[in-house]
């Protein structure tokens, strides 16, 4: 797998091909939640809730450091607010992500979590379980 499937998987929609360019025991590091989403399924469900909360994501920027991690800068929309932030994604050995530390603007942080928490009461069908998060 190469290094920019994600990308391209998110460029595309393609929810599917962004969780297939996981590792299967990757660590996904989200400002939504203080504990990271360990393995692919956790880190679906973040993926299928922040597809409903975004609007208009997209990349602006690619940064790529000497040790193969990549930086991606992108901008999207929570209701009307333009927000922006970072994906800095590591590799493993066969150029799946191992690691991605997602990193935000401070100043949309309550937009993002008021939105993410929204579409995770209605993924998990209902208030209950949102109290127990």
């Amino acid at each position: 797998m190469d290094r920019l499937s994600f990308r391209r998987a998110v460029e595309a929609h393609d929810l599917a091909a962004m969780v297939a360019a996981f590792a299967p025991d990757a660590v996904l590091h989200s400002p939504v939640s203080y504990k990271p989403f360990e393995g692919r399924p956790a880190i679906a469900l973040l993926l299928g809730i922040l597809a409903e909360v975004f609007e208009d994501f997209h990349y602006t920027d690619q940064l790529e450091a000497a040790d193969g991690a990549l930086g991606l800068v992108f901008r999207t929309h929570i209701g009307t607010r333009q927000v922006e932030g970072i994906d800095l994604l590591r590799f493993d050995d066969d150029g799946q992500i191992r690691d991605l530390t997602v990193r935000r603007s401070r100043r949309w942080w309550p937009t993002w979590a008021a939105g993410c928490r929204r579409a995770e009461v209605r993924s998990r069908g209902g208030p209950e379980w949102s109290r127990s998060v």
